[in-house]
């Protein structure tokens, strides 16, 4: 019976084909924690070059506690879902504040922190403290879904509390830290979404999916919605050498990072950025879109110039003049970074 082995095999074949070269596989509870935020929603290979450059700026809990929000976001910029470079500003201070910069060891201590959900705190006991905990990302469940036929979206409660109990059941009782590996690597070089190399896995023999040739059907996708389109024009309005940036609101799609004023039409665009004098607004560049999980965001770029009598400071005082040289270093979103250094490279070729 493959849950009886499962643990065993699992073991065995990380120990010889997993990966044990990743830079967050040390005995440091901050080191950890901090690979797990990242790599929530995000690949290992895009995450590697932020973690770097990131421990590199913040080397430890207490930095990054200390650091203003605006430097976490910016050295953030550009992995998306940016709720968890803020949930790590405040859980960084939370373990400053409350736990005087140890990190707890225990999953339920951990769930407390922003942004640490059941999995992630399981993963960091687990991997930092060697606790007996039981993991479920979207890698461990497809590959519990596959091997033990388990149907039905994941997402869903019912399936989510049947995969719950299958993980725990299946924990060894010793060798945590090479078995979680071992979850999170077989699902992530074997048991892969798309073509998983079932000749190869450990698995095989016993794996519902394999036999009954179901790879492709499980885990059961989610019901299919209509993905809505949301429209907007980006106004990047430049005045000698410098660029006009807001500051998004702290909650909601980029929250707290800097970005171009947004309208619903060109026309508005226009007449807000005479507001500020006279304005010689170009033609709109090609539109640019961006995917998040709910929506299709199609960004229409508007460059618009100020004249050098212009005002310098807008009446309400929502943003900004950023110099052009800087403004791609800030905390900007991934999109928004890219019609910036564009903007850049312009005023570079044209000087």
């Amino acid at each position: 019976m493959l849950e009886n082995a499962f643990a065993a095999r699992l073991i065995a074949w990380q120990q010889e084909h997993g990966r044990h070269d990743l830079p967050w596989q040390v005995a440091d509870p901050y080191r950890v924690w901090l690979s797990e935020i990242m790599l929530q929603q995000t690949q290992v290979a895009t995450v590697l070059d932020y973690y770097a450059r990131f421990l590199a700026r913040f080397p430890d809990v207490k930095t990054l506690a200390e650091a203003p929000l605006d430097d976490v976001l910016a050295a953030w910029s550009g992995l998306g879902y940016y709720s968890r470079a803020r949930n790590l500003h405040k859980a960084a201070q939370r373990v400053i504040d409350a736990y005087g910069g140890a990190f707890p060891a225990s999953r339920t201590e951990l769930e407390t922190l922003p942004g640490v959900g059941r999995s992630t705190a399981a993963a960091i006991a687990a991997f930092a403290f060697g606790q007996r905990e039981a993991i479920l990302d979207g890698n461990v469940k497809r590959v519990l879904t596959r091997a033990f036929g388990v149907a039905g979206f994941p997402g869903e409660k019912a399936v989510e509390k049947q995969l719950w109990r299958l993980a725990e059941r299946l924990l060894p009782p010793g060798g945590i830290q090479a078995y979680t590996q071992g979850l999170m690597d077989l699902g992530a070089t074997v048991c892969t979404r798309g073509k998983p190399a079932c000749t190869v896995c450990p698995m095989v023999d016993g794996c519902v999916a394999a036999r009954e040739g179901r790879t492709a059907e499980l885990p059961t996708r989610r019901p299919k919605k209509a993905v809505p389109t949301r429209d907007t024009v980006m106004l990047l309005l430049t005045w000698r050498d410098q660029v006009w940036l807001e500051r998004r609101p702290p909650s909601g799609i980029w929250g707290g990072l800097l970005s171009l004023p947004e309208f619903s039409t060109s026309a508005e665009a226009e007449r807000w950025a005479a507001t500020f004098g006279d304005a010689d607004v170009d033609a709109a560049w090609p539109e640019l879109e961006h995917v998040f999980t709910h929506y299709r965001l199609i960004i229409t770029p508007l460059p618009a110039r100020l004249t050098d009598g212009s005002a310098k400071v807008a009446r309400d005082g929502s943003g900004d003049w950023w110099p052009l040289a800087e403004a791609c270093d800030a905390g900007l979103p991934a999109p928004v970074k890219r019609l910036v250094g564009r903007l850049q490279a312009r005023s570079t070729a044209s000087s």
